[in-house]
């Protein structure tokens, strides 16, 4: 993990498209602003790890899903 310091105020880059502005510090919280292109999805690690359980579990049983279609006669 590449671990930087940063001011109020000041950005990290991540590549062309994507900047990562400290916005605000109060107390143990750190607010950020994020720009990046509208196709890169940005969560807060935890919505994302719900995301991930709720895609594995709403696939649960489709394993099987080509068994449940109808076949096709010749």
């Amino acid at each position: 993990m590449l671990v930087l310091t940063r001011k109020n105020g000041e950005s990290i880059q991540i590549g062309d498209d994507i900047e990562i502005t400290v916005i605000g510090i109060k107390g143990d919280q750190v607010k950020i602003g994020i720009n990046a292109p509208k196709h890169i999805e940005v969560h807060r690690k935890e919505i994302y790890l719900e995301i991930g359980q709720e895609n594995e579990q709403a696939s649960t049983g489709l394993a099987n899903l080509l068994n449940i279609l109808p076949k096709k006669e010749k």
